[in-house]
């Protein structure tokens, strides 16, 4: 089977937190903040950014599948971060909200049914939390997993500091090794509270 443009873009939920994050920075934010929850049944992932914002009629232009501004990517003709994220909120019976603030910034909450069928794979966080501190510019960006009291912070101010910068491959499989043990440890403790 043929996969569709779509499926290739946001084929994990990593995907889509990704989307959101270059998102943030690309609308000129200095810090782009980002937890994703553990609950029982339900993940939920915020998305905070102090950027450029949005206003009411931006944002409703911004859910439509057909809209670009033809600005952001001249290559595309269609925008389907919001459309697409929103369409997974309705079909895994989740929630989603949007609060944006010209000249403020954007935050963008989703919340998805774990066990329900429709749920994509969550994808691979240590390597999301990577590309997501990889974007150009100058930025700074905090990622939170949480599941009760088991949670870990990562700045990429601070892991920029401790390795030194993103330009080698020796600073990328430090940044790698690091980030997964941090994301196993995590999970480790994750399952032994099940």
């Amino acid at each position: 089977m043929l996969s569709t443009e779509a499926d290739t873009v946001h084929a994990t939920i990593c995907d889509l937190i990704l989307d959101l994050a270059q998102n943030g920075v690309e609308a000129s934010s200095t810090l782009v903040d980002i937890t994703v929850r553990h609950d029982k049944s339900i993940l939920t992932v915020t998305i905070k950014d102090n950027g450029k914002g949005m206003s009411e009629a931006v944002i409703q232009r911004a859910l439509d599948p057909f809209y670009t501004d033809g600005v952001k990517h001249r290559q595309r003709r269609v925008g389907l971060g919001l459309p697409f994220l929103k369409q997974l909120t309705d079909m895994t019976e989740g929630s989603f909200a949007i609060d944006s603030t010209p000249n403020q910034g954007t935050c963008v909450t989703f919340s998805l049914n774990i066990d329900h069928i429709d749920l994509p794979p969550m994808g691979n966080i240590p390597s999301l939390v990577l590309s997501m501190m990889n974007f150009e510019g100058t930025y700074d960006l905090s990622f939170t997993r949480v599941c009760g009291s088991n949670q870990y912070e990562i700045r990429r101010s601070e892991l920029l500091d401790a390795i030194g910068g993103f330009e080698t491959s020796d600073d990328l499989i430090l940044a790698r090794t690091y980030l997964r043990s941090l994301d196993e440890e995590f999970m480790n403790n994750m399952h032994e509270m099940e």
